[in-house]
């Protein structure tokens, strides 16, 4: 009823609008003072190519984009997601009875803000309302890129974030250089991946030798809903010198994936089952960043860094005090998971070959669920494609990444990632994507727990 009541609501103010302003247009070619309306429709659909060829992924997503002239110096803008994703959860008869559980489908407020130009000064640019704010010069992997929540819903589409409620605030001092100062009053944990992946991030966890793990539960610690807990802040210095983009900045706020501070232990039985229940909590960080892009001979290159540095050091402890009821004082352990600064970076090239080809390559050094610097990974992108029929069929036989967890033990320790592609362009609006994902290798790596889930995808989008 909930989004039922909310999608009504949407279609209320976008009618009113509508009238408001004698008529909406959809598209781009339209006259400044209505309501401009474009967006994307995609079908997103994957299964497995084992196990006989289980269906992995649905995904019918209408995303619709609201534009919409003020006055010269202001702007409205929206974006909405309407989505049927998600195959049936039926486990019961009076499931049926459930159209959400059916046909699962959700609606999802993706940006809604107003943009004012000239505020109180010529040189001030104000948005207020729920907003995307990019940061960071790489190709979708940003360590900058801290303000908005990750959104980890779908393993594959690296980079992706949510938008937050904001003010974003950007001085220019001239055409080259500029101060962003961006407050977010309230807090948003990154959301996890969804169905036959949810549970890719999910680090096992090891007991000690004769217990055997029964039930498991956790709590999850999250910053009180005030101004000074819940809040994100953030000022970045951006510049352009002889030919090089580049920015500095600094966020004070919330590492989005919880840490696990807490474990009580519990015997069940007498035959060494146990319980564990965890407190998960998180973690508040300085980052400072930096990051630049150039082009030299045709090549662009780009770079960034971002030095993460808890408020205080993250220590894990584990209360075994239930095991042994008889020792006189409290059995338990603390374990240091962070207690000193630590560093994401990344570098990357690209270059468009006359023959219609296009190389991409980048090192990683961190992925986003990767924290203190021994436990940060290294991970090796590439991508090459070659255009033909006047860019209308693209074909790109390279593509993915390769991991390595421990240098030491390559052989142990690496992933691989593989993800070949196809896209045609049916007609100027419609394109056709085939591709396909192969994972395999060994050790503790997000891709390396993919190596089972090698996978068909098939795209259609339509943009209007």
């Amino acid at each position: 009823m909930k989004r039922t009541y909310l999608f009504t609501v949407i279609l209320l103010l976008a009618s009113g609008i509508i009238k408001a302003q004698d008529g909406v247009v959809i598209g781009q070619n339209s006259d400044e003072n209505k309501l401009k309306i474009s967006g994307e429709l995609l079908t997103d659909e994957r299964f497995l190519l084992k196990d006989e060829n289980q269906w992995a992924w649905n995904e019918n997503r209408l995303t619709l984009k609201f534009n919409k002239r003020i006055t010269d110096r202001s702007k409205f803008y929206g974006e909405v997601w309407l989505r049927n994703i998600g195959l049936p959860n039926i486990v019961s008869s009076s499931d049926l009875y459930n159209k959400g559980i059916v046909d699962p489908y959700n609606l999802e407020i993706r940006e809604a803000n107003i943009q004012l130009y000239g505020f109180l000064t010529r040189n001030l640019d104000l948005t207020i309302g729920r907003q995307r704010i990019v940061w960071g010069t790489a190709d979708k992997i940003n360590p900058t890129d801290n303000l908005n929540p990750y959104d980890m819903e779908d393993v594959l589409d690296f980079g992706r974030h949510r938008s937050s409620d904001a003010v974003n605030a950007n001085y220019y001092f001239t055409n080259d250089f500029s101060l962003q100062a961006v407050y977010i009053p309230f807090f948003q944990p990154a959301n996890m991946p969804v169905g036959m992946f949810a549970n890719i991030l999910s680090q096992p966890m090891e007991l000690p030798q004769g217990m055997t793990l029964t039930g498991f539960s956790d709590n999850l610690q999250m910053p009180r809903f005030n101004l000074g807990e819940s809040s994100t802040a953030g000022l970045r210095f951006k510049g352009y010198v002889k030919a090089i983009d580049f920015s500095l900045s600094y966020v004070w706020g919330y590492d989005g994936l919880p840490v696990n501070t807490k474990n009580t232990i519990t015997p069940v039985d007498t035959l060494g089952g146990v319980t564990i229940n965890s407190q998960l909590s998180f973690m508040r960080t300085h980052c400072i960043g930096a990051d630049f892009a150039t082009s030299i001979a045709g090549i662009g290159f780009w770079g960034e860094a971002a030095v993460f540095i808890p408020d205080e050091d993250v220590v894990m402890t584990t209360d075994l005090s239930a095991l042994y009821p008889l020792s006189p004082v409290p059995v338990i352990t603390d374990t240091t998971i962070i207690d000193k600064p630590y560093i994401r970076f990344i570098v990357g090239a690209d270059y468009n070959f006359s023959d219609g080809s296009y190389l991409n390559v980048q090192y990683l050094h961190g992925f986003i669920h990767e924290r203190g610097g021994e436990n940060l990974d290294d991970y090796f992108f590439m991508r090459y494609e070659k255009r033909f029929f006047s860019d209308r069929l693209k074909i790109a036989p390279i593509g993915g990444a390769f991991i390595v967890t421990d240098w030491s033990g390559i052989k142990d320790n690496y992933a691989l990632a593989y993800i070949p592609q196809v896209s045609y362009n049916a007609t100027d609006d419609v394109e056709i994507t085939l591709s396909a994902a192969i994972f395999d290798g060994k050790g503790d790596n997000l891709f390396a727990g993919l190596k089972d889930y090698d996978m068909f995808m098939f795209k259609v989008k339509y943009n209007f």
